[in-house]
């Protein structure tokens, strides 16, 4: 690889990876619902597949889709480079229709978040609805902790660090801005390349504030009911997360 450049293809899987792909602590509830499912998973947001390769390294059938093809392109690469099986799609997680029924369908992480109207999460709820095998069901992750007071990070918080060949991918919190609809992460990204020169750009994401409550009650119009809440304890990097599992009322 040039030392002066680098592929923008890895420079998106390399900021993804950082900022998403150490994550673990939601690992162990997949693994129970992929095994308690019995059956093939569909993974929504996959990314770089975070959750889709810890499950195919334990067996699991999983479809894997992401609206970004550079991601899934890595994922295949990844899934490749290990001997493993899984399918991908590039899609809007509004509009897919899989070709097969689904016993279980993940939403790990901020996807619903993602989906900034009522609109947008009812034709994902549709589309996810269209992908289920009868007696299929949908886990979704929605953030807690709204209520706690949020802002600067500890004056002694770390960057989230990606290294390849030689460049250094660093991610540093900078602050959240919250108020009763829209949180907003605020991020440093530096760049530094094998011969130290440096580079840096702000970014940052905005999610919808989606309580567990108000996410129900949206399901609840497209046929789904709660069966299950599980609850993700926060790390020192990530706050903690609520595992809602739901099934279609027939």
């Amino acid at each position: 690889m040039n030392e002066t450049r680098i592929r923008e293809s890895d420079r998106i899987a390399a900021w993804h990876d950082a900022e998403c792909g150490v994550y673990t602590a939601d690992l162990p509830i997949w693994e129970d619902l992929a095994d308690a499912a019995a059956g093939p998973v569909l993974d929504l947001g996959c990314g770089t597949g975070r959750v889709s390769l810890h499950l195919a390294r334990r067996g699991a059938d999983v479809l894997g889709v992401d609206l970004d093809p550079v991601l899934v392109g890595e994922l295949e690469g990844r899934a490749g480079a290990e001997g493993l099986t899984v399918t991908t799609l590039v899609g809007d997680v509004r509009e897919i229709d899989p070709a097969r029924g689904y016993r279980l369908v993940l939403a790990p992480m901020q996807l619903f978040h993602l989906l900034h109207s009522p609109e947008d999460r009812a034709a994902c709820l549709a589309a996810v609805r269209r992908s289920l095998a009868p007696g299929g069901r949908l886990a979704v992750a929605l953030l807690t902790e709204l209520d706690e007071p949020l802002g600067e990070p500890a004056e002694d918080v770390l960057p989230d660090v990606r290294e390849i060949d030689g460049w250094i991918f660093s991610s540093l919190p900078l602050g959240v801005d919250a108020d009763d609809r829209w949180i907003t992460i605020r991020r440093l990204r530096q760049t530094v390349s094998p011969t130290g020169d440096l580079a840096e750009e702000s970014h940052q994401i905005t999610l919808a504030v989606l309580r567990p409550e108000r996410f129900v009650a949206e399901a609840g119009e497209q046929g789904f009911r709660l069966v299950e809440r599980r609850e993700i304890e926060p790390t020192a990097d990530h706050v903690g997360s609520t595992v809602l599992v739901l099934e279609v009322v027939r």
